[in-house]
C-alpha cells in the first residue's frame, strides 16, 4: 500500500498567486453587473444612517497617490459601516469650478476665448469637466472604491447650482454679505481675487530697503529736516505710500547721525544701528508715538504728503517700527488711512501692471519694477540700504506664483458676525487627529471677513443686480427666482440673458425710476461652491442627512472644505455640518520628499495597480499611520506584497484543509471542541473585538497588524503547524479534526470578513471557495459580533502561559539544531522541568503535548540531568530513539510493532486499518 493515499493532503481550486492587475478588472465588472453598491443599500436600509460626505476632487488630470490614500480610506469606512450595523451610503462628488479648467482649455485645447461669448467658453469649460469626470471616476473604480458612481453630486450642474444660489441667499437675508473696498489676496497670475484658503507660503527672494521720509511740519514736535526711516521688503508699494504708521505706546527716539537726524523706535535702535553701520548715534529726543500724530514728511520722489499715523499693528518685531503704509496695499494700511480719512491708492491694474497713477512706471509690472523704484530712491537721496532677503511670502495655490494685496471692490462675507458661533461648533465637533480642532479654531478665531468674489468666466454668478444708482439688489424674491432658473437651465443663463430678462417679471426699485438693471460679472469662489455641499448633497439627495458623521480630507482641508463648509453651514443653519473631521497627510517618497515632477519620484496609482493590484495599494494604506505624512516606495509596497502573501497562502492553507468539510452537517459543538481549539476560538473572538475597535476609531494600521501578526504568529507559526500531523493523519470523522475544522472555518470566515473593507477583490474571490458560504457576496454579510461562548478567563490565562513555555521550547530546538544534535524538529525527545508551580500545573494539563510542540517525545518530570534553563523551564533536547514512521514522519518506538504494517507507528497502524484496509 502507497500510505500517500491514506493521507488527508489538503486540496484546493485556490490560487497560490494573487495575480492581481488581471483579476480585479474581471472582479470590478462582476460587481458592476450585479449592481453590489445598490444591493448593499437595499440590505441595510432599514438600519441607522452613517453619512461619510465625499470631499470633491477637481475634475482635472489623472488621479495621484494623494487621490488613492484619500478615497481608500473613505471606502475602509464605508464598507465596514455597512458591515457592521449601519446603512452607509458614499455619494462621490466632483469640484469642477475655477482657474485649471479655464486654462486647460486655453493651453491644452488651444481654445481662444476671445473668438467665444462667455456663455460658448462657459460651455465648453463645462464639456471639459464632464469628461475629466469620466477619466476619474474610472480610475477610482479601479482602485476599488465602491459607491453610487452613476449619480455622484458634480459643483457644475443645476441642482447644485440652485442649492448654491440657496446658501448664498440665506446669508445675503442674515446680512453677512456685503461688497466693500478694501485690500485682499490678489494673483496677477490668475487675475483674480483670492480667499485666504487659497494662499500658500512659499520661500521668495526679495529686496529689503531702508528709506528717509523727510518731515515738512513737525507739529512743534520736530524738526524740518528731520527723517523718518521705514522699512519694506515691497519697493514696488513706494508708490501707492501715503503715510508712515507709529504706535501710539511705544517709545520712539530722535538720533544725530553725523548731520542727518533719525527717527526709529528706541527698543529697535540697536537693531537699525548694525543695519546701517552707525557707529555710536547720539540720541537726541525721545517722545511717545502718539506725540507725533498727523506730523506731515513728504513721499520721497513724488509732490505729495506722507502723513504720521497711529496703529496697533505696529509692532518692533522688525524694521524701525516706522511702518511705511500703503493702504491699497496692505489691510492694516487700508484701516488705519481710513480712520484719517484717506482713500486707498492702488496703481496696480488686474495683471499686475502700474498704471498712470505711478508716474514713471507705467506698463511695468510690479515685480520688475523693484529694481527703477529703488534706483529712483537712490537717485533723490532716500535709499539709506538696499539688501536682499529670502522670506516666506503667500503665493497662489493654484499657480504657485507670489501675490500681492491690492485694494478692490469685491463681495464679502462676514465672517466676524458669527464668529463666535463657528468657534462654539469647532469645539462641539470631534477631531482625528485632535490637534486638527487646535489649527482651524486659530484660523477662525482672527478672521474677519471672507473674499467670495473672483474675476473669471467659469464659475457660479453671484446672483446680484445693481439699480441706476448702483445699489445692489439682493432680496428673497430676487434669490428665489435666480435659483428656479438655474435649476431649470443652469448657471449659463445668467451670462445668456439680460439682466431685465433674469429678474422676476414686473420686478420694480425705488433705485431705478426707469427700470434699467445691470448685473454682476463676478463669479463666486470655488471653495463657496464645494462649501455648499452640505445644502446641495446632503440636505437635497434622500439617501444622505445633515450633520454628515464624518468629513475626511487631507490636512491642506483646514484651511480649504472644511473651513468653507463650516462658515457656510453654520451661517444658514447655525450648527456645523459634521460631527467628526478626519484628515490625513500628504504622501511623500521613501526618503520622505514631496513628490514631483523634477525629482522623477512620483508614484501614480495606476501603475501600482498594473505592477501590483489595487488591494496592494489598498492594503498599503492600512498599513500607515495616515493621520501624519506617509511615505512611499517600491520598496515599502515590496514589503506589503509580502506581508499580502503571507495573509493569502493563509487563506489558502484553511481553504485546502476544509476541502472535505461540510459546516452544516461537520461542525462540532462548542462544547466538544478540543482545549486548544477553544484557545484559538478565542484568540479570534479577541481579534475580532481589536479590528473592529479599530475601524470604529479609524486606525486602520492596528489593524493591518494585528491580523497580520494574527496569520503569521497565532496560525502559520501555531495553530496551523502542528494541525497538520491531526488534518492529514486522522481519519477524515476523527473528532480531533472536525474540531480544528470547525474552528478553521469560523477563523477563515471573520478574518475574511474583517478585511473585506480592506482587501475586498481578494476577499470576495476567498468567499466563493469557501463550503457552505450563503451570501451571494461577501460584502453583503455582517462581521461577526465578538462574543465569550464559554468560560474564558482561565482557559487564556492557561494557554497564554502555554505559549511563553512553547517560546522557550522553540528556543532550545533552535540551539540543539544549531549545534547537529537534531536536524528537524520531529526528530526531537524534549524533557521538561517545570521552574513554577503554575508552569508545573499547565504542563500536567496540556495533552498531546509532544504534537503541540512539533516533536515525536516531550516528558515533562521533577528534575533530569542535562537540561539548559529557560524562563519558565528547563529543557533537555536529544535525538529521539526511536525510527521514522512512513505516514505521520515522527519518531515512535513503536514502529515496526504492528507486523502488517511494519513501516508505520502503531497510531497510523490502527488508522489504517480501521478506514482504508482491504
Amino acid at each position: 500500500m502507497d500510505y500517500k493515499d491514506t493521507l488527508l493532503m489538503p486540496k484546493t481550486d485556490f490560487p497560490m498567486r494573487g495575480n492581481l492587475p488581471n483579476k480585479e478588472p474581471l472582479r470590478q465588472q462582476q460587481w458592476d453587473d450585479n449592481d453590489i453598491y445598490r444591493k448593499s443599500q437595499e440590505r441595510t436600509e432599514d438600519r441607522p444612517l452613517f453619512v461619510l460626505h465625499d470631499g470633491p476632487p477637481y475634475a482635472n488630470g489623472d488621479l495621484h497617490i494623494g487621490h488613492a490614500l484619500n478615497k481608500i480610506l473613505k471606502d475602509f469606512i464605508t464598507r465596514y459601516k455597512s458591515m457592521s450595523g449601519f446603512s452607509a451610503p458614499y455619494v462621490p462628488g466632483w469640484d469642477t469650478h475655477g482657474l485649471p479648467i479655464e486654462t486647460a482649455l486655453t493651453k491644452k485645447k488651444k481654445v481662444n476665448r476671445k473668438e467665444l461669448s462667455i456663455a460658448e467658453f462657459r460651455q465648453k469649460c463645462a464639456e471639459y469637466a464632464m469628461g475629466q469626470i469620466d477619466n476619474q471616476r474610472t480610475q477610482f473604480k479601479q482602485l476599488g472604491v465602491r459607491g453610487d458612481w452613476d449619480n455622484p453630486y458634480i459643483t457644475l450642474t443645476k441642482d447644485y447650482e440652485a442649492a448654491q444660489i440657496k446658501v448664498f441667499g440665506e446669508m445675503a437675508n442674515k446680512g453677512y454679505i456685503y461688497k466693500g473696498l478694501k485690500p485682499v489676496y490678489w494673483s496677477p497670475s490668475s487675475e483674480s481675487a483670492l480667499a485666504e484658503a487659497e494662499i500658500e507660503y512659499q520661500d521668495k527672494r526679495s529686496p529689503s530697503i531702508y528709506v528717509a521720509f523727510e518731515v515738512t511740519d513737525g507739529k512743534g514736535l520736530l524738526g524740518e529736516g528731520e527723517k523718518f526711516i521705514i522699512w519694506t521688503t515691497t519697493p514696488w508699494t513706494i508708490p501707492a505710500n501715503l503715510g508712515i504708521s507709529l504706535h501710539p505706546d511705544f517709545e520712539y527716539v530722535v538720533v544725530q547721525v553725523q548731520n542727518e537726524k533719525y527717527v526709529v523706535a528706541q527698543d529697535l535702535l540697536e537693531t537699525v544701528s548694525a543695519e546701517l553701520e552707525w557707529e555710536n548715534p547720539e540720541v537726541i529726543k525721545t517722545f511717545k508715538g502718539q506725540e507725533a500724530d498727523e506730523i506731515v514728511t513728504k513721499h520721497p520722489f513724488y509732490d505729495r504728503n506722507s502723513i504720521v499715523m497711529l496703529g496697533d499693528h505696529v509692532t518692533t518685531d522688525a524694521g524701525t517700527g516706522c511702518v511705511h503704509t500703503a493702504p491699497g496695499h496692505g489691510e492694516d494700511d487700508f484701516y488705519v488711512a481710513k480712520r484719517y480719512g484717506l482713500k486707498a491708492l492702488c496703481p496696480v491694474d488686474d495683471k499686475g501692471v502700474f498704471t498712470n497713477e505711478a508716474p514713471g512706471f507705467e506698463g511695468l509690472f510690479y515685480d520688475k519694477a523693484n529694481k527703477p523704484i529703488t534706483e529712483k530712491l537712490e537717485e533723490v537721496g532716500a535709499l539709506l540700504k538696499l539688501t536682499f532677503i529670502t522670506h516666506s511670502y503667500p503665493h497662489d495655490w493654484r499657480t504657485k506664483k507670489p501675490t500681492i494685496f491690492r485694494a478692490t471692490s469685491q463681495w464679502f462675507a462676514s465672517i466676524k458676525d458669527f464668529r463666535q458661533n463657528i468657534l462654539d461648533e469647532i469645539k462641539r465637533v470631534n477631531w482625528y487627529p485632535s490637534w486638527g480642532e487646535t489649527r482651524l479654531y486659530n484660523m477662525v478665531r482672527d478672521r474677519e471677513d471672507w473674499c467670495i468674489s473672483r474675476q473669471r468666466a467659469w464659475g457660479v454668478p453671484i446672483p446680484v443686480f445693481y439699480a441706476e444708482d448702483q445699489t445692489p439688489i439682493i432680496t428673497e424674491e430676487t434669490i428665489a427666482h435666480i435659483s428656479k432658473l438655474f435649476g431649470e437651465h443652469g448657471s449659463n443663463v445668467w451670462f445668456e440673458r439680460d439682466a431685465k430678462d433674469l429678474l422676476p417679471e414686473g420686478f420694480t426699485s425705488e433705485h431705478s425710476p426707469n427700470g434699467t438693471f445691470t448685473k454682476e460679472t463676478d463669479i463666486m469662489d470655488v471653495w463657496f461652491d464645494s462649501g455648499s455641499s452640505h445644502q446641495g448633497v446632503l440636505v437635497e439627495r434622500d439617501d444622505l442627512r445633515r450633520p454628515a458623521d464624518i468629513y475626511l480630507e487631507g490636512s491642506d482641508q483646514y484651511r480649504g472644505w472644511f473651513n468653507s463648509s463650516l462658515s457656510t453651514a453654520v451661517a444658514v443653519t447655525g450648527r456645523a455640518p459634521y460631527e467628526n473631521v478626519i484628515s490625513h497627510g500628504f504622501v511623500l517618497d521613501g526618503n520622505g520628499r514631496k513628490m514631483s515632477k523634477s525629482l522623477g519620484n512620483i508614484m501614480s496609482p495606476s501603475k501600482v495597480q498594473k505592477q501590483l493590484g489595487s488591494d496592494i495599494l489598498r492594503l498599503w494604506v492600512s498599513s500607515v499611520d495616515y493621520q501624519a505624512d506617509v511615505r512611499i516606495s517600491q520598496d515599502i509596497l515590496k514589503h506589503v506584497s509580502e506581508a499580502y502573501r503571507k495573509i493569502r497562502n493563509t487563506f489558502r492553507f484553511m481553504l485546502a484543509n476544509l476541502a472535505d468539510f461540510k459546516p452544516e452537517t461537520d461542525r462540532v459543538d462548542v462544547n466538544e471542541l478540543q482545549e486548544v481549539d477553544r484557545y484559538m476560538l478565542q484568540r479570534l473572538n479577541q481579534l475580532n473585538k481589536n479590528v473592529r475597535n479599530g475601524y470604529d476609531n479609524y486606525e486602520f494600521s492596528t489593524i493591518y497588524h494585528q491580523i497580520h501578526n494574527f496569520c503569521a504568529v497565532d496560525l502559520s507559526s501555531f495553530y496551523l503547524d502542528f494541525a497538520k500531523d491531526i488534518l492529514y493523519i486522522e481519519a477524515a470523522d476523527n473528532l480531533r479534526r472536525r474540531s480544528i475544522q470547525t474552528v478553521y472555518y469560523d477563523i477563515l470566515t471573520t478574518l475574511v470578513q474583517l478585511l473585506t473593507p480592506i482587501i475586498p477583490h481578494t476577499t470576495e474571490e476567498v468567499w466563493e471557495y469557501i463550503p457552505g458560504t450563503q451570501a451571494e457576496s461577501v460584502q453583503l454579510t455582517d462581521i461577526p459580533e465578538p462574543k465569550t461562548i464559554f468560560e474564558s478567563t482561565g482557559l487564556l490565562e492557561k494557554w497564554d502561559h502555554f505559549m511563553s513555555i512553547r517560546d522557550d521550547v522553540l528556543k532550545a530546538l533552535e540551539e540543539a539544531r544549531n549545534e547537529k544534535v537534531i536536524g528537524k524538529s520531529l526528530e526531537a525527545k524534549l524533557t521538561l522541568v517545570a521552574k513554577d508551580e503554575k508552569t508545573k500545573e499547565v504542563l500536567a494539563d496540556i495533552p498531546h503535548l509532544h504534537q503541540l510542540l512539533i516533536v515525536s517525545g516531550a516528558d515533562v518530570q521533577d528534575e533530569a540531568d542535562g537540561t539548559k534553563a529557560y524562563r519558565y523551564v528547563d529543557v533537555k533536547v536529544e535525538k529521539h530513539p526511536g525510527e521514522k514512521c512512513e505516514r505521520c514522519w515522527t519518531a515512535s518506538e513503536t514502529v515496526g510493532d504492528d507486523k502488517d504494517y511494519p513501516e508505520l507507528c502503531t497510531r497510523c497502524a490502527d488508522i489504517v486499518k480501521e478506514n482504508y484496509a482491504e
